[in-house]
């Protein structure tokens, strides 16, 4: 694969990866993880077997990368002062999207993060039409649920 070839995989499943970032780690750090996760793609391009393979791929890449990122210790990484920390407006929504299992985790952030229709996250991820539907209604229930609101989804 050339640098035009991953160019044109890039463009196709960054917003697939960037859901699932959002689903597992803090937002201010998804923006640099999602340019490692395609670093990391580019260097073990050679481990790619089949082009038709690369979004499960670089999704598992994603994947990893999260779990690297919870792992990692971050000695050099300054304390927050205090107050900036209570300024720090925690988002309810993205917390409760966050614990939802990770079918509905990150269908739900397909859609309503990227803004992806149902057939293009079945396309995206290689679920069914069907299971895609199941997944939103299932997780916009838990989500529901456990925000104690109803969500409007027009």
């Amino acid at each position: 694969m050339n640098h035009a070839e991953f160019e044109v995989h890039y463009n196709r499943y960054s917003r697939y990866v960037h859901a699932i970032l959002m689903t597992r780690m803090p937002p201010a750090n998804v923006e640099d993880a999602l340019q490692e996760v395609f670093m990391e793609a580019w260097r073990k391009l050679h481990e790619l077997r089949e082009d038709a393979n690369f979004g499960p791929w670089v999704a598992a890449i994603a994947r990893h990368k999260t779990a690297d990122f919870f792992r990692r210790k971050r000695p050099l990484e300054p304390l927050l002062d205090v107050h900036a920390a209570r300024s720090i407006e925690p988002d309810p929504i993205l917390d409760a999207l966050q614990k939802l299992p990770e079918a509905y985790r990150e269908t739900l952030a397909l859609r309503f993060i990227e803004g992806m229709t149902g057939p293009e996250i079945a396309e995206m991820t290689g679920l069914t039409h069907r299971s895609v539907r199941v997944n939103l209604n299932r997780g916009l229930a838990l989500l529901r649920e456990m925000l104690g609101v109803q969500i409007d989804v027009r």
